[in-house]
C-alpha cells in the first residue's frame, strides 16, 4: 500500500511552503502568479491527504499549527533537495556537470594537467574531476578496461592500440639540462659531444627511455655513460639538481627549476628532441556531455 507522502505532488508542497513564508495566501497567489482560489484548493488538499490542520487564522494572517510547522520543515527539505536535484539534472543535460575519470602519462600528469586542469574546474564546478598518473605503457589498458573515460599519454610502437582512437594533440620538447653546481660551465653542446656526457635517464625497457633513445638515433647520437637510471621525472630531476649528471627532460617538468636557477639547460646545437603527446579514448565509447566537454576543454588547452 502507498504511503501518503508518496501521492503528494512537488507543486502542492511548494505551494504550501509560500504560503507558511510569506503568512498569506493572497500574497502567495501573486508570488506564484495563480488565482488564490487555486492556491486555497492546495492547502486543502495537502491537509486532507495527510489528515490534519496545517494552518489557522491570526487575525489578517495564516498562521501555522503545531502539525503545520511539522510539515513545513519536512516540505521544505523536500522541495530544496528537489530543486537541487532539478538544477544538477539540467547541468548534466548542458554538459557542465557530471564526473570524469582521466588518465595521464606521468610528465603530463605531473606537471601539464594540473594548471590546465585547475582553472576548467573552477568554470565547471559542479563537476567531478580526477586524474590518474601512471606509467604510459599502463594507460591504454586503463582507458580499454574503462578506468579512464580517457587519457593523454605518450606513446611507443610497443602500445597496443587495438580498439583505441588515438589524436595528437601536443609536442613537447625534450631539452638538456645540468646543475648550476656542476664543474662545466658551458652553455652548449656539440653532438659529438653528448656520447660522452654522463647521463641521468629513466629505466631501460620503459616507453620514456625508448623514445629518448630513438630520438638521440636519429641524430647518430649513442650515449655511453649511463650513470643513474630512475621511473619518474621528478627522480631524474632530483638527481641532475644534486650534481649526479645531465639529463633529457621534458621543458614542462623544469620551468620552475629553470626560472630559479636551480636548473641551467645546455644548448644541443644542431638537434631540437620533440615528443608527440596523445588523446587516447575508447572506440564506440559513449561519453557523456560532461565527459566530452573536458574532453574538448584540455585537449584544446594542450593544443594551445
Amino acid at each position: 500500500m502507498r504511503s501518503v507522502a508518496s501521492q503528494l505532488t512537488i507543486h502542492k508542497l511548494e505551494v504550501f511552503c509560500i504560503v507558511a513564508e510569506l503568512k498569506s495566501v493572497s500574497r502567495a497567489a501573486e508570488r506564484l502568479n495563480i488565482a488564490q482560489p487555486v492556491v486555497s484548493a492546495h492547502l486543502k488538499s495537502l491537509a486532507s491527504k495527510l489528515g490534519v490542520s496545517l494552518t489557522e487564522r491570526n487575525g489578517r494572517r495564516i498562521a501555522l499549527t503545531e502539525e503545520g510547522h511539522r510539515v513545513y520543515k519536512w516540505a521544505q527539505d523536500v522541495v530544496i533537495r528537489t530543486q537541487e536535484f532539478e538544477r544538477e539534472i539540467a547541468d548534466t543535460q548542458r554538459g557542465l556537470a557530471g564526473k570524469a575519470k582521466i588518465g595521464a602519462s606521468m610528465t603530463l600528469g605531473s606537471y601539464v594537467l594540473p594548471g590546465i586542469i585547475a582553472p576548467i574546474k573552477q568554470r565547471y564546478p559542479q563537476g567531478e574531476i580526477s586524474v590518474q598518473v601512471t606509467d604510459s605503457i599502463l594507460v591504454p589498458d586503463a582507458v580499454r578496461q574503462g578506468e579512464c573515460d580517457f587519457a593523454f599519454t605518450i606513446l611507443d610502437p610497443r602500445h597496443d592500440i587495438a580498439g583505441l582512437e588515438v589524436q595528437r594533440v601536443r609536442d613537447e620538447r625534450l631539452i638538456l639540462v645540468a646543475s648550476n653546481r656542476s664543474e662545466t660551465k658551458a652553455k652548449s653542446v656539440a653532438l659529438d659531444e653528448l656520447s660522452e656526457l654522463p647521463f641521468v635517464t629513466a629505466q631501460l625497457r620503459t616507453p620514456r627511455r625508448d623514445i629518448e633513445e630513438r630520438l638521440l638515433m636519429e641524430f647518430g647520437v649513442s650515449r655511453k655513460q649511463i650513470v643513474m637510471e630512475f621511473g619518474h621525472a621528478e627522480a631524474i630531476k632530483q638527481a641532475v639538481r644534486a650534481g649526479a649528471g645531465v639529463a633529457f627532460l621534458f621543458q614542462s617538468s623544469v620551468r620552475d627549476e629553470l626560472a630559479s636557477g636551480s636548473l641551467r639547460r645546455l644548448e644541443t646545437l644542431g638537434m631540437e628532441l620533440r615528443v608527440p603527446f596523445y588523446l587516447v579514448y575508447r572506440k564506440n565509447k559513449n561519453l557523456t556531455k560532461f565527459q566530452t566537454t573536458m574532453l574538448d576543454e584540455i585537449s584544446l588547452a594542450l593544443r594551445d
